[in-house]
């Protein structure tokens, strides 16, 4: 069972026959042209001698194949999409870390593969990785990089997010960055959390996700900035009722002119007039000119 499991996972063999296993050996890996320190070896038969020198006797039997690993198999596939753009003779140094591998590219004009802010590089690295991922049924990590690209990419990305998380904290001002890849906003996370006073978080959807840097929730210049804030007009804090001043009376306007007293003038009935002013006595009924044109009701006496 662990020989048919090796089996699927062997990208390429050889078997060779000397007198020798080591001449064997020698000679297969020639065949596979690689170096012999990346090649496994299984001896199929050990050499005999014939006796006297006659009868029987046989000579070495030896396999030597490469096995296929996450790391072997992106390798591979990241030569063939090298040769695809043009690159005849890539150099590619495979780096074994824990859980995952890095491939380090090396020559001449290889600009290009990086692309505008490292987006063709994540691409390879993309891909490289689905790849590597279809050998074993664990996550394997593969890391694409050429000429130190992703130290100097995090060298300045640190010192971004470091510059924008203090000038957070001090004016307690939030900024927005770029979109920004997964690896690329862990770094900026990593570095503001250095930072006193500061905070950082993720927001929006792939591939527009990207991080905002703003004061944390201890800054106290966060605070006096919520505090101090000067309500508006008509604006009231929680639980504040709007209560109405009382009026103070309107005191009387100066200004005004009051109107004059009208003479209330004693009513005299003409059945009883007053005595004139040389003492004589008036007559006692008088008749008025309407009265005496009032044809239609008779004369009224008053």
């Amino acid at each position: 069972m662990a020989r048919l499991e090796r089996m699927k996972n062997v990208l390429k063999e050889a078997i060779k026959e000397a007198a020798t296993i080591e001449e064997a050996k020698a000679a297969a890996v020639r065949e596979l042209g690689v170096p012999e320190e990346k090649v496994l070896f299984e001896v199929l038969q050990a050499p005999q001698k014939k006796t006297l020198g006659l009868f029987g006797g046989c000579p070495a039997r030896v396999r030597a194949y490469l096995e296929v690993t996450p790391a072997s198999r992106a390798a591979e596939y990241l030569e063939e999409i090298l040769h695809g753009l043009g690159v005849e003779t890539p150099a590619i140094e495979v780096k074994e870390e824990e859980g995952g591998c890095v491939l380090m590219l090396s020559g001449d004009d290889l600009g290009f593969i990086i692309g505008r802010r490292g987006e063709t590089l994540d691409a390879l690295q993309y891909l490289t990785g689905l790849v590597a991922n279809r050998v074993d049924s664990g996550y394997y990590r593969v890391t694409l990089d050429i000429g130190n690209y992703r130290e100097k990419r995090e060298q300045s990305l640190t010192g971004l997010a470091r510059k924008i998380a203090g000038q957070a904290a001090r004016t307690g001002h939030k900024t927005s960055l770029e979109p920004m890849n997964p690896y690329e906003r862990r770094i900026i996370h990593t570095a503001v959390q250095e930072i006193k006073g500061a905070t950082s978080w993720s927001v929006g959807s792939e591939p527009n996700r990207h991080v905002v840097i703003g004061p944390s929730d201890d800054n106290p210049v966060r605070s006096r900035s919520r505090g101090g804030r000067s309500r508006g007009k008509g604006e009231r804090s929680a639980g504040e009722r709007s209560s109405r001043p009382e009026r103070a009376p309107r005191a009387p306007r100066s200004d005004v002119i009051g109107k004059p007293e009208r003479e209330i003038r004693q009513f005299v009935p003409r059945s009883n007039p007053l005595p004139t002013a040389d003492g004589a006595t008036p007559p006692s009924k008088t008749q008025s000119e309407k009265e005496s044109s009032s044809l239609l009701y008779g004369r009224i006496d008053l």
